[in-house]
Parts: structure tokens; sequence; C-alpha cells
């Protein structure tokens, strides 16, 4: 069952990014057992880029109704309530020390707050 045909970036067997090519003659997909010779990588040139979002989106700081201001990060997670893209969020260690943190969300569009368990 081929998932991504044509890349050869990609595995056409599981879809995972394959390793670039090695010492080796054979480049071994590691999800699966697909194997491709080096000699299909012949002539391809390997780029890549890093986007960056704006300053002005990458962090936030507002005002609500009694005064208190939020602050912190914002991020693409999705509101349950407003389904809107955005929320900041912050940590606490709530739990003991040998446990992970809680991190809470606050909708920069609704103020709804939700915490995850990491």
């Amino acid at each position: 069952m081929s998932c991504s045909a044509g890349d050869p970036n990609f595995c056409p067997e599981c879809g995972n990014v394959l390793p670039l090519p090695g010492i080796s003659d054979i480049v071994h997909c590691p999800r699966c057992s697909f194997n491709i010779p080096v000699t299909e990588f012949s002539g391809l040139e390997v780029c890549s880029a890093v986007a960056f979002n704006p300053v002005e989106q990458s962090s936030v700081a507002l005002e609500d109704d009694d005064g208190s201001e939020l602050k912190g990060p914002v991020i693409d997670r999705r509101c349950a309530r407003c389904n809107k893209e955005g929320m900041i969020y912050h940590t606490r260690q709530m739990r003991s020390a040998d446990e992970g943190q809680t991190v809470f969300f606050t909708c920069i569009h609704c103020r709804y707050q939700e915490k995850e368990d990491s």
C-alpha cells in the first residue's frame, strides 16, 4: 500500500521521512522494511527552509474586563468553546516534583481556559 509515491524524500510504503543517504549503498526506512538503492537519489538536491512567525503574532498582551492582563506566547491550538485558532499558555508545577507540569491555556478570542496535565 503506497501512501506517498513520487516523492523520494518519503517512504512509498509507509510515508515516513527517509534518512539521507549515507555510506551504505541502500537507504533503509526506519519504520518499515522498505529499502531503496542510493543510486535512486543520484542528481537530487536537498533544500530546506525555516519559516518563523512574525514577532507580532508570537506573543500577546491582552487586557481583561477587570483590568487584569493576559500575557504569553500564542500557539496554534483551537479553542474548544469558540473553535478559533490561537491560545496563550503558561505552566505550573501543580503536582509532585516527579510528575509533569500542568499547562494552562487561555483563548485570545473568548478567554476560555482549559488545562492539560503533561
